[in-house]
């Protein structure tokens, strides 16, 4: 029998697997379910035992396209389509609690904001999202979660403390890299000093959490830029860390045909990038807490 190192698994086991971030994973949705399906799935998932809710709200308005992203997200910096989305969503909400009985019964434990980017928003139109479900589903009154994520460069004081008067105590920066070069390929051009001035403006607002997002695998991304990446977060001191590998799909996303092959870091090289950001993060103390998780004891 031959044992194999760690390298040699990795290596005979590296193919593309879909995100276990959605479930059922996305080549399994090979129809739109019709409507009333989808009201009776939901009516059985919130069988009379259920103890809560948890709600995630897509608002995927961005200013500008970072080209190695994935999500769905509609470009623009017209601000105004704003409130006509977040009246939609609560209409759709209100769909939900004409056709499914189960509601509004069980309390609403979390409600997460994503996108897109959250932040975009105005305050008062996030408020008016917030303040919307509130009215409609009763919120857990004891150990309620609320979290967003959010974009520093658009991000002010005053949508951090919009939101946390209602409730959102945990907040998630998208960072990815400190590096310029390699935030100049994904045009996503964001100073570290941006992102540390809204982790002080969070404490100073008394968030409970700060997350950062970061990708590995990104175009000109090399062991010395991880490295500063990993001193920045270091001295910034996130509570939890969300390190994901860069998921290159250019077939559906065509923006990321504008990186050259040879600026993408593929197999080992790619490895080596996570491996020098894990080692220095566990030194500094953080939990792995998962392959891409990381906390602050």
């Amino acid at each position: 029998m031959t044992t194999l190192s760690l390298t040699q698994l990795l290596e005979k086991y590296d193919v593309p697997v879909p995100r276990y971030t959605s479930y059922p994973a996305v080549p399994n949705w090979q129809e739109t379910p019709a409507a009333s399906a989808w009201f009776d799935a939901l009516n059985v998932a919130l069988a009379p035992d259920s103890s809560s809710l948890a709600l995630y709200v897509h608002l995927p308005f961005c200013e500008t396209l970072c080209t190695f992203c994935g999500c769905n997200t509609v470009i623009t910096r017209n601000h105004e389509r704003s409130a006509p989305y977040v009246q939609t969503a609560l209409a759709e909400l209100d769909l939900y609690l004409r056709n499914v009985p189960a509601l509004p019964t069980p309390p609403v434990s979390q409600i997460h904001l994503g996108g897109g980017t959250p932040t975009f928003m105005p305050p008062d139109v996030l408020s008016m999202l917030l303040k919307g479900i509130a009215a409609r589903l009763p919120l857990r009154a004891e150990g309620f979660e609320g979290s967003v994520e959010v974009d520093p460069r658009v991000t002010t004081r005053a949508h951090l403390e919009a939101m946390r008067a209602l409730g959102i105590s945990r907040i998630s920066l998208g960072v990815q890299d400190f590096d310029a070069e390699v935030l100049r390929l994904v045009n996503r051009p964001q100073p570290f000093e941006i992102t540390a001035a809204l982790c002080a403006g969070a404490r100073a607002c008394r968030y409970d959490s700060i997350n950062f997002h970061l990708i590995y695998g990104l175009p000109g991304q090399r062991v010395s830029t991880m490295t500063r990446l990993a001193d920045g977060v270091i001295d910034l001191r996130p509570d939890r860390l969300a390190v994901y590998s860069f998921a290159r799909v250019p077939w559906i996303k065509p923006a990321q045909r504008k990186f050259k092959d040879e600026d993408v870091p593929v197999g080992a090289a790619k490895r080596e990038l996570y491996e020098t950001l894990r080692v220095r993060l566990l030194g500094a103390g953080y939990l792995a807490m998962g392959l891409d998780l990381f906390a602050w004891p």
